[in-house]
């Protein structure tokens, strides 16, 4: 045990509030970016402070850099494969598909753009969606007076839609091993939630996001002729580099299924992946090994780590302990929605990755349907503010770049009924599933 002497639940140690204010200072300053500057420049320092100070022990820190393992090399390996995909075409190939609909009417543009987002979030991970799939949205509906319901339903799918697979999103790979699920045990439960909380999301965005004002000079309307991209997206049809490399994607999901049928760590099949992938690239001249190398985003995998040791001190200093004691027994609906909802909370006030690890010593033992509750708190609840998730400010710093940014009053309004929504939908449907021990 670190500093803070004997741990009452009722009464926050000097060391539980110092250590939650350390975390929160690094989250506004990583929320706010001061002078644009990395995330690892705030969180780094801060890991030592906790360390220094015996906030945190070195012991409990190398636990949680251990345990943070697997899940690096799976988002190193994962932005590989991303950076992959979008130079063999295939987002050229989503854009034209989303300019195509466009020109077909609102209903079918924001169909398109909802598929398109719930494909890469599942495939390729939240941050795909947020980093590359945002500006082919961007591309394809600006100019639009509906561009904000497309721009909104793609950051909202890209964590409400994150449930499917253990490789979509980095709560559900943080929480895949203490669950005890097989690959396909994990989709078969989230399944159900997945189709609940994107359709939530999509109608959330059709009804209550209202419609921007299009500049004067290009005021198009709604219509078939109101096209995205410009009027003139994209028609390239899919290349062959497209084509072998969607196919390399399939065969990974392959891949992932099987091995977690044999006890392989998704890790290692994203590691493989990445290298036949990256490999079979750079022999066809679609990306150069220097691109590759940059992708990896070693930056971004270190504030990953710095911010798994800042977490650990509010966690041993009571944090942890606290959470557990106000969560509910049993496996009916009535907890998991409490779990759920709880999770949403705690995502919202520290950020999701941070209430993960929160969440899942304070859930262990408890069994699975809990825990994947919790999962749809942390993944869908995030969407309620600006700051829930990375992947919102990485969608954020894409569209004010691209001076299409919606208001935030049309931001607050659709989420503030449509996530809490969402989060009731999915977490019944994974009720009904009834399959909790």
């Amino acid at each position: 045990m670190t500093a803070g002497g004997p741990y009452d639940p009722d009464v926050p140690s000097f060391a539980l509030l110092a250590s939650l204010g350390v975390l929160a200072a690094v989250l506004v300053a990583v929320v706010r970016a001061p002078g644009g500057r990395r995330e690892v420049v705030w969180a780094a320092p801060a890991a030592a402070l906790v360390l220094a100070t015996g906030l945190v022990g070195r012991h409990e820190a190398w636990e949680a850099l251990d345990r943070l393992a697997p899940t690096l090399l799976f988002l190193a390996a994962m932005f590989v494969i991303s950076k992959v995909a979008d130079a063999a075409g295939l987002f050229a190939v989503a854009s034209g598909a989303i300019g195509r609909a466009g020109r077909r009417g609102p209903g079918a543009l924001l169909a398109t753009v909802a598929v398109g987002a719930v494909v890469v979030t599942t495939v390729l991970s939240l941050d795909a969606t947020a980093v590359l799939f945002t500006p082919v949205v961007v591309a394809a509906v600006r100019g639009r007076r509906d561009r904000d319901r497309s721009l909104l339903a793609t950051v909202f799918l890209a964590n409400g839609a994150s449930l499917l697979l253990p490789v979509a999103n980095l709560t559900n790979l943080l929480a895949f091993e203490q669950l005890g699920l097989t690959f396909p045990a994990f989709a078969s439960r989230m399944a159900l939630p997945t189709v609940a909380a994107a359709v939530v999301i999509t109608l959330g965005a059709r009804f209550l996001a209202p419609a921007a004002e299009a500049p004067a000079a290009r005021a198009l309307g709604d219509g078939p002729d109101a096209g995205g991209a410009g009027a003139d997206p994209s028609e390239a049809p899919a290349t062959d580099e497209a084509w072998w490399a969607g196919a390399g994607l399939v065969v990974l999901l392959v891949a992932f299924v099987t091995a977690s049928l044999v006890g392989i760590e998704p890790a290692l099949v994203a590691a493989a992946g990445a290298v036949v992938l990256g490999a079979v690239a750079w022999r066809r001249h679609v990306v150069a090994p220097a691109v590759l190398a940059r992708a990896v985003d070693p930056a971004f995998l270190a504030f990953v780590a710095a911010l798994g040791i800042v977490v650990a001190a509010p966690a041993e200093q009571g944090l942890t302990r606290f959470v557990a004691d106000r969560l509910p027994d049993g496996h009916g609906l009535a907890a998991l929605l409490a779990v759920a909802f709880g999770a949403a909370l705690l995502a919202n006030l520290v950020t999701n990755l941070p209430a993960t690890l929160v969440l899942l010593p304070a859930l262990a033992g408890r069994g699975p349907g809990l825990l994947l509750a919790a999962l749809i708190g942390v993944n869908i609840g995030p969407n309620l503010t600006i700051t829930g998730s990375l992947a919102t400010l990485l969608w954020r710093r894409i569209v004010r770049a691209e001076g299409v940014e919606p208001p935030l009053r049309s931001f607050v309004r659709t989420t503030v009924l449509t996530t809490p929504l969402a989060i009731a939908a999915a977490t019944t449907a994974l009720w009904a599933t009834g399959r909790f021990p």
